[in-house]
């Protein structure tokens, strides 16, 4: 399967997914894509040896809103359809901009890291946002109150409503399935 492994599979693959492996995936995506080397310690991702800065890796995959919320009379019915409806938001010709979604990049620690490489894997095309960690404020909507107690940290969000600033202010790079398999290889 692996050497005929296509873009829509990887991307498909990517989806599927969860947490830290999919965090693993997009370390190495960004290491190669930005010729960065490994972290120096474990509170950060990656490191650029040219600038001396350390790197901090978030991604999210994009799915439309579920259409009913989970409660004690739709439990059975939600957890069916998760499978059964297709939620992957295209990129291209702004579709995202008719979809309801909500991307989390969290948590952000911004004392241990010098660069943040964020972004967003579309059903389409991946798009990558560079940021500092000095930059992060209230015009991404940062806030940092993401769980009581923790200080030092947060989160902002990506959706139709704010990913317009990010990719006006942000953006690195916009890359494709097939590239990112020709990345991997």
């Amino acid at each position: 399967m692996l050497g005929h492994m296509d873009g829509r599979q990887l991307r498909d693959g990517l989806f599927s997914l969860y947490t830290r492996r999919f965090g693993t995936v997009t370390e190495l995506m960004i290491r190669r894509l930005v010729d960065l080397g490994k972290a120096h310690n474990q509170f950060h991702d990656l490191f650029d040896d040219a600038e001396l800065h350390r790197i901090e890796v978030k991604f999210s995959v994009v799915r439309k809103a579920a259409e009913a919320k989970i409660t004690e009379d739709t439990v059975l019915r939600c957890i069916a359809e998760a499978t059964a409806t297709e939620r992957m938001v295209s990129f291209h010709d702004n579709a995202w901009q008719a979809c309801e979604f909500d991307c989390n990049i969290q948590p952000i620690k911004r004392k241990e890291f010098h660069v943040l490489y964020y972004g967003l894997m579309f059903a389409d095309a991946i798009a990558i946002f560079r940021i500092g960690s000095k930059e992060i404020g209230s015009q991404i909507f940062y806030s940092d109150k993401q769980h009581k107690g923790n200080e030092g940290e947060g989160q902002f969000h990506l959706n139709r409503q704010t990913l317009s600033i990010h990719l006006k202010q942000y953006l690195y790079k916009v890359i494709t399935y097939d590239e990112l398999l020709k990345l991997l290889s």
